[in-house]
């Protein structure tokens, strides 16, 4: 499966957010999966599945339960994929800056103006 194809899915891109903010054992994941999205925990477990076997995500076993966090890996060779593209979004990035910082200025020198 690609990369995109994997984050494609809103549940996986919430998975990945979760175990962004650290390891998470798979009970954890499938109470706030289960609860936001109104699937079950078999299907929490497939989506998690995905992601292991596509790199996105490694399991870790402890006793009877099973830590899940981030793979870099695979994130980075989605970025990697993205850069040559990120110029179509900076260039209009770095104008509205300068536009916001221009806006702030004229704010400034009006009277009575406020600067934030």
């Amino acid at each position: 499966m690609h990369a995109f194809e994997v984050l494609a899915d809103p549940v996986r891109r919430r998975i990945l957010e979760l175990l962004a903010t650290g390891e998470l054992a798979s009970g954890d994941v499938v109470q706030v999966i289960a609860a936001e999205f109104g699937i079950s925990q078999p299907a929490v477990s497939q989506h998690l599945r995905v992601l292991r076997d596509n790199g996105f995500a490694r399991v870790r076993p402890e006793g009877a339960r099973r830590l899940y966090s981030v793979e870099a890996k695979a994130l980075r060779d989605a970025n990697a994929w993205l850069e040559r593209f990120r110029t179509f979004w900076d260039q209009p990035l770095d104008a509205l800056d300068t536009e916001i910082a221009r806006g702030k200025r004229l704010r400034k020198q009006r009277p009575g103006g406020k600067g934030k």
